[in-house]
């Protein structure tokens, strides 16, 4: 029986606020770095910044695959095809998806709730990725005790943790059941990156919709005397030839100056701070920029020691999921009469260039035949040495 629907009285949570205020993503200028419960708020991040969105989508994309390899033939070839045609979410087909799934929501709130849905005659259905909307975390009877509620009309409701459900945290604190989710301390600085492209946009908008000043200075007295009259005559005249969609001439009598508003005010170079501030956020994601389009050097490219911190972050996250994979795999296998060992065996992290790769191993190799070579001459010396004797 499935334990977490999707009740009809909760909605999907809007990710951008209605109410505009300085940007259109209102919620990060009221962050509050306090709050537990901030969701809605990294759901509006992902979409106000397409870099941090980017940015998650890649690292669960440079995980990469696994397979699980029994010891038994006969359950290796089920738990195979169980991983590659198991329903997930109703929509979608294979464990991957499952996965994939698991790990964005785990590094975007923090913590990723999963569930292995049985059918009436105790066999595995579907896999099931919980919304952390639907449900609570609290502590039970004691720290090491962690209950699960579903959210209910009536109040939460709550549920056994029994196997079939997986709780995974990013980083917790401690004596908190949530994890801390990857975005935590961007609201910040992605408000003032949000500010600076809002106005950007402001200045890009008056200047393509220009607003004039036009001012008539009365020559004399006579002129004074109809000055009201005069500027009424002015202002129709100039509204008319703004309105007219074809190009017109304005025609005016007496002293009439007409300036460009804002004209003699410099627009502020935004490319250093703008800078600035995505260092910032890279280096909290840790995704080399490169990879996210951001070509702040011409010759930069992906070194050994870059690739290497980035291997061993995405190792990292492998060891959080792996729990998760193997508890999945665990109650297939039981399901359907198997208590065989198994392990899970991730694909190769490849982040170097092929060329580099294929020369490192020429010369490697080459080294290698160097070193038999020397042994052979060695060996020869010491035998004609010894015969020489």
């Amino acid at each position: 029986m499935k334990l977490f629907k999707r009740k009809e009285n909760f909605s999907p949570v809007q990710t951008a606020s209605g109410i505009r205020n300085v940007h259109p993503f209102s919620d990060l200028s009221g962050y509050s770095p306090f709050t537990s419960c901030e969701f809605k708020l990294y759901d509006s991040l992902k979409e106000a910044i397409p870099v941090i969105d980017a940015a998650i989508k890649k690292t669960v994309r440079l995980v990469g695959g696994f397979k699980a390899v029994c010891e038994d033939e006969n359950a290796q070839i089920k738990l195979a095809e169980f991983l590659r045609s198991v329903n997930v979410n109703g929509t979608g087909v294979g464990i991957d998806i499952f996965v994939s799934c698991f790990l964005e929501q785990l590094l975007t709130y923090g913590t990723a709730v999963g569930e292995v849905v049985l059918s009436e005659n105790c066999e595995v259905s579907a896999l099931y990725n919980a919304s952390l909307d639907d449900i609570v975390l609290k502590r039970g009877n004691n720290p090491l005790d962690v209950r699960i509620y579903r959210k209910e009309i009536e109040g939460n409701v709550p549920i056994d943790m029994d196997e079939l459900i997986s709780i995974c945290t990013l980083s917790p604190k401690p004596g908190n059941v949530y994890g801390t989710s990857l975005l935590k301390g961007l609201p910040f600085i992605s408000g003032i990156l949000l500010t600076i492209f809002n106005t950007v946009g402001t200045n890009w908008e008056r200047v393509g919709n220009v607003r004039f000043a036009v001012s008539y200075k009365p020559a004399d007295s006579n002129d004074r005397a109809f000055a009201k009259e005069r500027t009424e005559q002015i202002a129709k005249a100039w509204t008319e030839t703004m309105r007219d969609s074809r190009a017109s001439d304005f025609v005016s009598v007496g002293d009439v100056s007409i300036k460009v508003i804002g004209a003699d005010n410099q627009i502020l170079d935004s490319e250093i701070p703008v800078r600035q501030l995505l260092e910032q956020i890279v280096s909290k994601l840790s995704i080399p920029p490169f990879l996210l389009g951001l070509q702040w050097s011409s010759t930069e490219r992906m070194a050994s020691q870059q690739a290497d911190i980035l291997t061993s972050e995405l190792e990292y996250y492998r060891r959080l999921l792996e729990p998760t994979i193997r508890k999945i795999c665990g109650v297939y296998l039981r399901t359907i009469g198997f208590d065989c060992n198994f392990t899970i065996e991730w694909d190769n992290i490849n982040l170097q260039d092929e060329t580099e790769l294929a020369q490192a191993r020429l010369n490697n190799a080459n080294a290698e035949a160097v070193e038999i070579q020397n042994i052979k001459l060695r060996n020869e010396v010491e035998i004609n040495g010894q015969q020489g004797a």
